[in-house]
């Protein structure tokens, strides 16, 4: 990737060159830009293919209420109307928490886009949770009287500079294209049709607080914002909502224990503080010049710049986050304490794992056929935790027996994690709690699959064997070798197990012996099974 700057003379000149991508970050070496509008699109069409849900356009909620007596499951009330609008082509209007704000912070109200709103039809919405992710201005926010932290910059990005105060109504994509023909010139822009534009002032702010009574909850830009640049907004507000939307998911199915829903904020507030901090650096740096030299004391150094260019791409990709410790994230236990039953993580058999980091994805062959697989892409996001077994050398009869014996004690273990039954609907189905996917160091044609606990090798009478969960780290014939337990800091003769949550964060990391401690772990959280 090329960085360009105009020099004394004004002519645009390349300041420097730097990967897209930080080598080792993801199993894509390159980063790809999509437009907002075209994510969106696949969302709509996944939810279309998977799901029977509708999204209602033009829906404007009037009034929220909760039910603070415990009596009632759906606690929340909202009230609703359809909105449409006079003079308008399309009824796609944006909601009332989007609406444009003047200069003074006042809102526009009655008009959207230069058409009157009208309300119409009336309706009245029970519901169990609610997630506001209305925006800057979030309606949801304000009923709760949550407020924003921070501060507003000067920054107006897309108009003419820093130096004077712009009215944001006045602003058309004129104004933005001229000032962003003053900026390339003599070079120049030229569109035929324009799809999206609008305005940012930049304003770093965090919120109060994430969540009211443990049911309704604020997401993306409601609860934080930041300068535009590099689609971290996008970004990090889709991972808020993963983050809460697996949590959520086990919690209604009465899989997992309400409690969960805290960590929720404890875990996005501290990283939106954390984005924050960096985006007001970040959005610094790009309201300035890069330096034309060393006496260009006023503009940005290049290298302060490149730096901040590749801790952005932390941000923008998630694998800047690091959670702390918490009933979803082990604690660490000390070294020296060789058992421990509390659930706490031994961070030293796998040192290139951190807890509460992102799992990071190396490469593996499947023991089966010796095809390549990025073992990121085996962790599915189906709301399941994964337990690792990395199995070390079971060419070795001792190390094949504590394979046997960690499998043997997750079939007694008194938690459900193989399967449970669950409430969908109406109806019971069994739901299985974690996925189990097993990477062994051994050379592969010394061990038969056969040899393996039944637990990882499973049969089942319609679809046979399942060959798909056991892996091991060797060189490929066509793409070479992964080093996964070198990567990932396990030791290759005795191994180690590491539980990742659903959202690919490292949760625990033990033993093949501490069964007893992981059982530990799930028990913080996980709903225990009703008797018969």
């Amino acid at each position: 990737m090329s960085i360009w700057n105009p020099g004394h003379d004004g002519i645009l000149r390349r300041a420097t060159r730097m990967s897209n991508t930080i080598p080792g970050m993801s199993r894509f070496p390159q980063g790809v830009l999509l437009a907002q509008h075209r994510i969106e699109r696949i969302i709509l069409d996944s939810l279309a293919e998977y799901s029977n849900i509708v999204i209602q356009r033009n829906v404007q909620p009037t009034s929220i209420a909760y039910d603070h007596s415990g009596a009632e499951t759906h606690a929340i009330t909202v009230q609703a109307a359809q909105v449409k609008r006079k003079g308008a082509l399309h009824q796609d209007a944006t909601l009332e928490s989007n609406k444009a704000v003047k200069a003074n912070g006042e809102e526009y109200r009655g008009k959207l886009n230069g058409h009157s709103e009208i309300q119409s039809t009336q309706e009245v919405i029970k519901a169990k949770y609610l997630i506001g992710c209305d925006g800057a201005h979030s309606w949801t926010r304000r009923q709760l009287g949550f407020q924003m932290e921070g501060e507003q910059s000067e920054y107006i990005w897309g108009v003419l500079g820093h130096d004077k105060r712009f009215d944001r109504s006045q602003i058309n994509p004129d104004m933005i294209l001229d000032a962003a023909q003053r900026i390339m010139h003599p070079y120049y822009l030229r569109y035929r049709h324009c799809d999206w534009w609008t305005v940012y002032q930049i304003g770093q702010r965090v919120g109060t607080q994430f969540s009211a009574h443990n049911r309704i909850f604020l997401a993306g830009d409601a609860i934080h914002t930041h300068s535009p640049k590099a689609g971290q907004g996008m970004n990090v507000s889709m991972q808020d909502c993963y983050n809460l939307g697996w949590k959520l998911g086990l919690v209604i199915k009465g899989i997992a224990k309400p409690s969960i829903l805290t960590s929720y904020e404890s875990e996005r507030r501290a990283f939106a503080k954390e984005l924050i901090e960096f985006d007001q650096t970040w959005s610094r740096l790009w309201s300035k010049s890069l330096a034309k030299g060393a006496a260009d004391d006023a503009a940005v150094p290049t290298d302060e710049f490149q730096q901040a260019f590749q801790k952005q791409r932390l941000f923008s990709s998630g694998t800047a986050v690091e959670y702390a410790p918490n009933s979803l994230i082990a604690g660490q236990q000390p070294i020296d304490q060789q058992h421990d039953q509390s659930g706490r993580a031994k961070q030293h058999l796998a040192n290139k794992v951190p807890l509460g980091q992102r799992f990071p994805s190396f490469q593996a062959i499947k023991h089966c056929d010796a095809r390549p697989w990025r073992l990121g892409t085996l962790l599915k996001a189906d709301g399941r935790f994964h337990i690792v077994l990395f199995a070390g050398d079971v060419s070795k009869t001792e190390q094949m027996q504590r394979v046997h014996g960690f499998a043997g004690r997750l079939v007694t273990s008194a938690v459900p994690l193989l399967q449970r039954c669950v409430r969908n609907g109406g109806q019971k189905a069994v739901y299985h709690t974690v996925n189990i996917l097993t990477i062994h160091s051994a050379p592969r044609q010394e061990v038969e699959l056969s040899a393996f606990p039944d637990l990882l090798f499973p049969f089942d009478e319609d679809e046979g064997w399942d060959y798909d969960r056991i892996f091991v780290d060797e060189g490929s014939y066509h793409e070479g070798h992964g080093k996964a337990y070198e990567n990932y800091g396990v030791d290759p003769v005795r191994g180690c197990v590491v539980v990742v949550r659903p959202d690919q964060h490292v949760a625990w990391i033990g033993d093949l012996e501490d069964g007893d401690s992981m059982e530990q772990y799930f028990k913080n959280f996980l709903v225990a099974p009703q008797s018969s």
